[in-house]
């Protein structure tokens, strides 16, 4: 376990697109982290000690503190086990696990053992949704509209298992609009009704649309996965004073009569900051919520079967 005035030593589990275009990054640039070694069946990192799979990572006398997972959900509780039965802390890439009575019986298991669970959500740390919510508190909200579309095969190239059971389809994207909404708003966001297109022969859909309400306001969202060309990643959000808009994921800020306020990515950097506290207080973040509207859409969904798809 960790010492006082060392660094945190972490082993990264899951070597893809995600761990390589903002994990590695984020650890290179935080001192407060030692990347000791890694897991993946399929790749490496130049310079770090390499394992096939997660036992061998943490049977591998490398005096670990923390394991950061950046697999797929399928598959991620028996993993987030291990490491947590190791008496090792936890840092979970979004969505946190396959389904929510896994990630619930995973908080329970990290608070007998004493140790830190961070269920992340990246679009939490964009830099206007901080900004948004303290804008937005006390105003009477009266209606909010999410578009999230982007491309599947520019994003998860060649990935079936997001659209295979447990891979979440277009709600992989989706689920950041709902992390960002349900941090944002001051009431809670309630699902009454959805309807999702799914491919032939696939699991997960490739289009949904979710009608929602926060207190007395009408929250909808519309999701699509085949958006070629700009991506959209857009929350509008109708107050007693105006129309907020977070734009770009939520990096791009616009309130009622003012230019748009931007600042760099720092999602991932934050997100790390974050678990660093999390450690060095002996506390959990496990938020759910935007899990829990997942899971309610695949309940009250409309299923429609849509043309078959190929990456």
């Amino acid at each position: 376990m960790e010492q006082a005035g060392r660094a945190i030593r972490l082993g990264l589990v899951g070597i893809g697109k995600i761990a390589r275009d903002q994990h590695l990054p984020a650890l290179a640039a935080d001192k407060r982290f030692e990347l000791v070694a890694t897991a993946s069946r399929h790749a490496t990192v130049d310079g770090v000690i390499a394992h096939r799979e997660i036992g061998s990572l943490i049977g591998g006398g490398h005096d670990l503190d923390a394991i950061s997972l950046c697999t797929p959900p399928e598959g991620r509780y028996a993993q987030a086990v291990a490491a947590i039965d190791a008496g090792l802390h936890v840092m979970l890439e979004k969505p946190p696990a396959a389904t929510i009575s896994e990630i619930a019986a995973l908080a329970d298991r990290a608070r007998a053992k004493g140790v830190t669970l961070f269920a992340s959500w990246h679009s939490r740390e964009a830099a206007g949704v901080a900004p948004a919510r303290d804008w937005l508190r006390g105003k009477r909200i009266d209606a909010v509209r999410i578009t999230w579309k982007e491309d599947i095969r520019r994003w998860h190239p060649g990935q079936d298992w997001i659209l295979a059971p447990g891979g979440f389809g277009v709600f992989d994207p989706g689920i950041n609009a709902l992390s960002i909404t349900t941090a944002i708003l001051p009431d809670a966001v309630l699902l009454e009704s959805a309807w999702m297109e799914v491919p032939e022969g696939r699991a997960g859909p490739l289009v949904a649309e979710l009608r929602m309400r926060s207190g007395t306001a009408p929250v909808e969202a519309s999701f699509d996965f085949l958006q070629t060309g700009p991506q959209t990643w857009d929350i509008e959000v109708d107050t007693d004073a105006g129309r907020l808009r977070l734009s770009m994921g939520g990096s791009i800020l616009q309130l009622p009569g003012g230019e748009e306020q931007k600042a760099p990515d720092q999602e991932y950097p934050r997100l790390y900051a974050r678990f660093a506290e999390l450690v060095t207080a002996g506390e959990s973040d496990v938020d759910i919520r935007p899990f829990q509207l997942v899971a309610d859409a695949f309940v009250l969904a409309e299923r429609r079967i849509g043309a078959p798809f190929a990456f």
